[in-house]
């Protein structure tokens, strides 16, 4: 199967990846997600980072157990001492930090898992 150049519409060897013609790095059509039956998906990951982020469920779901269990106590602190005011903003920063991280996942700033794997889409 051939490949072209998405910049110049170059005919590519499979092998290529960078155009010839005007130096363009060619997207690799052989994804190591999609032959990889462990890819984790992206949209999984990012909607759980969204709804559940402050809880690292995101980041246990990618294999990034040290984030997860730091959100996971920032969050428990949070909610125990939120009858101090610290509290209220421990939890506000897990949730802030949650959201950010999946809004990155889905926009393809976090692409890969814990072990170096591409995220399927």
């Amino acid at each position: 199967m051939a490949k072209y150049c998405s910049n110049c519409g170059a005919e590519l060897n499979d092998e290529q990846d960078v155009c010839l013609k005007c130096g363009v790095r060619v997207k690799n059509t052989n994804n190591k997600a999609s032959s990889d039956p462990n890819a984790k998906s992206k949209m999984a990951a990012g909607l759980l980072g969204i709804f559940l982020g402050q809880f690292g469920v995101h980041n246990f779901y990618l294999g990034y157990t040290g984030k997860a269990v730091t959100q996971l106590l920032l969050t428990i602190f949070g909610y125990i001492l939120a009858i101090f005011v610290v509290g209220i903003f421990m939890v506000a920063a897990a949730g802030i930090w949650g959201l950010v991280e999946g809004i990155m996942i889905l926009s393809g700033s976090i692409n890969t898992d814990a072990n170096g794997i591409p995220l399927k889409d």
